[in-house]
């Protein structure tokens, strides 16, 4: 168990550039005031990110991410973290740096505000 913390530690150091972006608009409850944590355990999964107070979990895909192997690795990910009742929002890097006032609308649609 510790060694997932001390992954989940190191993710947080080592954001990606896409990670980065959406954090800058959600941390310090940036966004409608809601809480967000980053690189979070749940299960045996680390999701990127997470509020609690919305059960909902952003996760941000890279191009490594549609490969077949992976795709079904994300939907049994997906899968386990509904079970939990969360609800996975999923982003592509492409449309991080592309459309980003998209990204923030689907986001606050996702919320319902």
């Amino acid at each position: 168990m510790e060694y997932k913390y001390k992954l989940a530690r190191n993710l947080r150091k080592n954001s990606t550039k896409e990670e980065y972006i959406i954090w800058q608009i959600l941390r310090n409850r940036n966004f409608f005031n809601l809480k967000f944590k980053r690189q979070v355990p749940i299960g045996k999964y680390i999701v990127d990110f997470l509020c609690e107070e919305k059960n909902i979990i952003i996760e941000i895909d890279g191009g490594q991410h549609n490969s077949d192997v992976n795709i079904i690795k994300d939907e049994e990910r997906t899968k386990f973290l509904e079970s939990k009742g969360y609800k996975v929002i999923r982003f592509w890097n492409n449309d991080i740096n592309n459309n980003l006032d998209g990204v923030y609308q689907q986001l606050m649609d996702y919320i319902n505000l």
